[in-house]
């Protein structure tokens, strides 16, 4: 048995060496706290294999990807040539949308910039359910679990991911390292950037899940500064009741990217 054991450990040890190290930032909390939210933010540093992590249990909890998940159907729509490229054009059907802006034709570039939810619909049915699961499973995509409906899996709560697993995705789509071709990476890249400085480069795509009660807000991405890369990932519990363009200006939904942002920059990447 002491043999047995030995080995197991000896096994263990490789595993064990390369463990990502994790930092609890509890301060980080305080910005939360200013803007009367409850949430999670995790930071991963990926050159040096270490994460800060603000409320960790929650951090590993699953939640809707909601709109994140227009990163993972854009790179899966290049990849089956379901799209030829991020500014093909989808056309609008005429019908009433969600938001006036979805109200138009457009390619994926724009569609990923107003979260247009008809687009990355008929995307994701053009992909179909055999390819979309291989892929997911390919990436192992937080659990991987499309449901029967092709074009809500994502919205409906079938799917869900935590923040620690989106951080580790991005790592490797900022890396180009996730199992698509260099077209499908590129061109994802660079439909999620929002702000190129002298000092960083910062990418990132926001979610809103209405499935629950309270809701889950998102806001996930990169910064890539001084040669190294960091992912982030945030979510946090929508309870207001507003319309939704008041609470993208002034209510929960405009308090991810204010929280999102006054971390990053306590944790010195803006």
């Amino acid at each position: 048995m002491r043999r047995i054991a030995a080995l197991c450990a000896s096994l263990l040890l490789p595993l064990m060496a390369h463990a990502t190290e994790i930092t609890n930032r509890p301060e980080l909390g305080q910005e939360f706290e200013k803007l009367g939210i409850t949430g999670t933010f995790v930071l991963y540093d990926v050159t040096a294999d270490r994460m800060d992590v603000y409320n960790r249990d929650r951090a590993n909890t699953p939640y809707s990807p909601a709109s994140t998940f227009k990163i993972f159907n854009t790179l899966a729509g290049l990849e089956s040539g379901a799209v030829r490229n991020v500014d093909e054009v989808f056309p609008y059907d005429g019908k009433p949308k969600f938001l006036k802006s979805w109200e138009k034709d457009m390619g994926l570039r724009e569609a990923m910039k107003v979260s247009n939810l008809s687009v990355y619909q008929v995307l994701a049915k053009r992909i179909g359910p055999v390819r979309m699961q291989r892929y997911l499973d390919s990436v192992g995509y937080g659990n991987r679990n499309m449901g029967n409906v092709i074009d809500q899996f994502w919205v409906n709560g079938s799917l869900k991911i935590s923040a620690v697993e989106q951080s580790r995705f991005l790592a490797k789509l900022a890396k180009r390292q996730l199992p698509f071709s260099m077209h499908a990476l590129t061109q994802t890249r660079e439909i999620l950037q929002l702000e190129r400085t002298a000092n960083y480069t910062l990418y990132g795509k926001t979610g809103m899940a209405a499935n629950t009660e309270p809701g889950t807000g998102w806001w996930v991405g990169w910064v890539e500064k001084e040669n190294k890369i960091y992912t982030f990932a945030l979510n946090i519990d929508l309870t207001d009741k507003d319309d939704i363009s008041t609470r993208a200006k002034t209510g929960d939904l405009a308090k991810r990217l204010i929280v999102g942002r006054r971390a990053l920059t306590v944790l010195g990447l803006l």
